[in-house]
Formats: structure tokens, C-alpha cells, sequence
């Protein structure tokens, strides 16, 4: 029973459990957040209770992007909300019967599938500020959490 429990040398089977849970704590406590995302918010990119993972090293060398889905903390170290950046730093951004405007021009957005007709004031980013939306667009204005996120509140990028 030993025998198949530990291999035929235990020490090097114990050596190389250790590696391997020491190598998850590192890969799942520091570099991919693991989410449950909750909500319809993004549907359809994303379904409520769907699982997936943040990615927090995708930032180090190049800010986010436009179209990138990103987990953003909200309210201390277990909140977080997973949104689609759509303005960048120092954009002026607007929605329009539902279309969301960039420096005055429409954006095209293949996965948002159904628009309400939204209407938002123009807001002008800041330097480290970002524009975040989610992709359901058929929920009412006033159920849907968006809007400006700094720099420093954006965790990581979304893997799937």
C-alpha cells in the first residue's frame, strides 16, 4: 500500500508534491485570479456563475486596450466587477440611443448583441482612466454598473 501511495521512492514523490502545490499557491494566489462571475451584465461573452480566470501579469508591459475584458476591483480585496473597456485615457465618451460614441464617432462593438436606447452625457477620461461597459446592453440604464475605472483598480484581463 506504501508502495502506491508514494512510488517506489517517497522522498522524491514528496518532493515533487510539495513543488507542485507550492507552484499553484504562486499560479492561483499571485498571477491568475480565479473569478465566478455573477450577473447577466455580460451576456452573451459571459454567463452568470460562469468561472474563469484574471489574468494579472497581462498589464506589465502594455496598458489595457480597447475591447479588452477586464476584472476590476470595486470595494476591498474580494469585489470585483468584470466589464469591457471601451474609452481609453483622456477620450471623450458618450452613449447615444444606445451606441457608444468615442471623440464623437460611433464604436463598433460585434459583441454587443442587444441595445436599449441609452442616452449618456459626454464624459472626458483622465490620464490613468478608463471607460468600462458591459455587454448586455438590453438591461435598463440604472441596472447596469459602468463607467470610469482607474488605471490602478483594473486587475488583470480576462483569459477566456
Amino acid at each position: 500500500m506504501r508502495t502506491l501511495l508514494l512510488g517506489s521512492d517517497p522522498r522524491t514523490t514528496l518532493i515533487r508534491a510539495a513543488a507542485l502545490i507550492a507552484s499553484a499557491v504562486i499560479v492561483f494566489g499571485y498571477i491568475l485570479l480565479p473569478m465566478r462571475l455573477q450577473g447577466i451584465s455580460m451576456l452573451p461573452t459571459y454567463n452568470d456563475g460562469a468561472f474563469n480566470f484574471a489574468n494579472r501579469l497581462a498589464y506589465l508591459r502594455r496598458p489595457p486596450a480597447r475591447g479588452d475584458v477586464v476584472a476590476i476591483r470595486m470595494a476591498g480585496p474580494s469585489v470585483m466587477y468584470v466589464k469591457r473597456i471601451v474609452g481609453l485615457p483622456r477620450e471623450r465618451v458618450e452613449i447615444a440611443m444606445g451606441v457608444v460614441m468615442i471623440n464623437g464617432e460611433p464604436l463598433v462593438e460585434p459583441a454587443v448583441v442587444n441595445r436599449s436606447p441609452w442616452n449618456l452625457p459626454a464624459v472626458t477620461l483622465g490620464d490613468e482612466e478608463y471607460f468600462v461597459i458591459g455587454d448586455n446592453r438590453a438591461m435598463e440604464i440604472q441596472n447596469h454598473d459602468f463607467g470610469r475605472a482607474s488605471r490602478d483598480r483594473i486587475i488583470g484581463k480576462m483569459l477566456f
